[in-house]
């Protein structure tokens, strides 16, 4: 029997606003139906930790590096690693940027629009986070993320596996968020229960990370959900072969999932209405 991969470390952001009429919206985004890996599912910003994202000595204002790895249970090294992959994969998925000035705690990115550049050069990885930030005079604002679960892709993957990081953070005032990236091709803003409903309906797909997420914003506001102090312990879903060649998922809340799931159009995947 092969050995299961060795997980890569990521970073995934969960991006909430208030929009008071609606109420809680989350920033999802479409993978690319050419993409080599999870084609065509809804996901958050995020991605793997890349190497210069460790030791990236960034000017920092925040929680420590030992308060989130505290929180995470994992070393400092990588809590800080995780941090700045989170704050970098959402300025290169979606243009937000949790950074402010490096010499005045209460001025945050209001633009980041201004960054257009350096945001492409991150993305071809001409640029490290950490030089972006210096260049820029910019500190990263790890105050503006929360800590909120993680999970680890089953053994039985066999093309790529990640101990996935989710954090949570409200979109800055002033900015905006887009879809502009070579992974996605569509993008924005829902709220938690009409992408739960897209799913069971078969207008998208959603892996179950994902949709345990979108359910525990499910109802609660932004100040609610900023103010959860998550206990964080490491998921690990399992896969179980059934009849026909196909794999059932296994894991804490699976039997909702799967219910979720059954209730899909006949045709399976569909696209839906585009998120507003």
């Amino acid at each position: 029997m092969t050995d299961p991969l060795v997980p890569r470390p990521a970073a995934t952001v969960m991006l909430i606003r208030q929009d008071h009429p609606v109420g809680l919206e989350v920033f999802l985004m479409r993978r690319h139906s050419a993409m080599d890996f999870v084609a065509g599912v809804m996901v958050f910003p995020g991605g793997g930790v890349d190497d210069r994202d460790r030791n990236a000595d960034v000017a920092w204002h925040g929680p420590d590096r030992q308060w989130w790895a505290d929180r995470f249970g994992v070393d400092p090294d990588l809590a800080e690693a995780l941090v700045c992959a989170a704050a970098r994969e959402t300025f290169e998925e979606c243009g937000v940027l949790f950074a402010g000035a490096a010499d005045d705690p209460d001025l945050l990115v209001d633009d980041a629009s201004a960054y257009r550049e350096q945001r492409a050069a991150l993305e071809n990885k001409s640029l490290s986070f950490g030089e972006f930030l210096r260049s820029e005079k910019l500190m990263l604002r790890a105050d503006l993320l929360r800590p909120w679960a993680n999970w680890v892709t089953p053994k039985e993957e066999r093309t790529r596996r990640y101990d996935t990081y989710f954090f949570v953070g409200a979109l800055p005032e002033g900015q905006l968020a887009d879809g502009d990236n070579t992974e996605t091709d569509e993008a924005g803003w829902a709220t938690p229960q009409s992408a739960l409903d897209d799913f069971a309906a078969g207008r998208s797909f959603l892996l179950p990370p994902t949709w345990t997420q979108l359910d525990a914003l499910n109802g609660r506001t932004v100040a609610e959900v900023l103010a959860v102090e998550r206990r964080i312990a490491a998921i690990e879903p399992s896969l179980a072969a059934e009849k026909g060649g196909n794999w059932e998922i296994e894991f804490f809340n699976s039997d909702r999932y799967n219910a979720a799931r059954n209730r899909r159009a006949p045709q399976g995947y569909s696209d839906g209405v585009p998120l507003t």
